[in-house]
């Protein structure tokens, strides 16, 4: 038997017999993990309470052997609050939304358990603290976690460059299939002609630029979101059942 701890963002919850529950968390050290947490469900429970979507917390795990993922499930046998940012999301529609979107994108990210994805947990950590505070619309929020997403896990989109052939741009036409803007000359079947503003919003939200971001039309935003959303269901192969949820301006 051995201990464990780490910090994570609880990505979901499952019922698990009368009074307890399977939690799935994307962990700083470990990756995604699941996790039983006994009694949780009981109304008196406090820990459960600390155990619930959005929130980022310090968990003690027990585990069968010298691993945290492996045979069975661990125990949740301890858990301590580092920042609940569902009091700030789940109150709001659009906010519930986006961050719902996000939980389910970290964790389709990280498929295999046990395996550490520090870049994407501290993505999903980053987001949900800006989405709870409310400094940006909650879909730019959104589509800058899921461009930021596609980049650390090898898809990172070009809305500049040619994606195939490197042409300077900016370049008229965009391919999902062929890994963003490209060139007349790359044009492939399928190809589409995003206006400029659209392109130069997601440039803005995959580099962090909220500056240009906020100022964008919402007509651009839209048209960028649209984008996203292709290009994101390219490389997962299937859709974010969340994403038909999420609210556009």
């Amino acid at each position: 038997m051995s201990l464990f701890r780490d910090d994570g963002i609880v990505l979901r919850t499952q019922k698990l017999g009368e009074a307890d529950r399977i939690i799935t968390l994307l962990t700083r050290g470990h990756g995604r993990v699941r996790a039983v947490a006994r009694g949780v469900r009981r109304t008196k429970s406090k820990f459960g309470a600390r155990l619930e979507p959005f929130s980022h917390v310090d968990v003690q795990f027990f585990a069968r052997g010298s691993e945290l993922v492996g045979r069975g499930l661990p125990l949740c046998t301890q858990s301590e609050t580092i920042a609940p940012y569902g009091g700030g999301i789940v109150t709001d529609y659009a906010r519930y939304t986006a961050g719902t979107a996000m939980l389910e994108t970290a964790e389709r990210f990280t498929d295999h358990e046990g395996e550490p994805a520090v870049q994407q947990y501290l993505l999903l950590v980053g987001g949900l603290r800006t989405l709870a505070r409310g400094e940006h619309a909650p879909h730019l929020v959104l589509d800058a976690f899921l461009l930021r997403s596609l980049a650390v896990n090898g898809y990172a989109p070009s809305f500049g460059d040619c994606a195939r052939c490197g042409m300077p741009g900016p370049n008229r036409f965009f391919s999902v299939a062929s890994g963003g803007s490209v060139c007349a000359d790359c044009r492939v079947p399928g190809s589409v002609v995003p206006s400029p503003q659209a392109l130069e919003l997601l440039g803005a939200l995959l580099t962090g630029d909220w500056e240009t971001a906020d100022a964008c039309e919402p007509r651009h935003v839209r048209e960028g979101s649209g984008l996203v959303s292709a290009y994101l269901h390219w490389h997962m192969e299937r859709g974010l059942r969340s994403l038909r949820y999420v609210e556009k301006s």
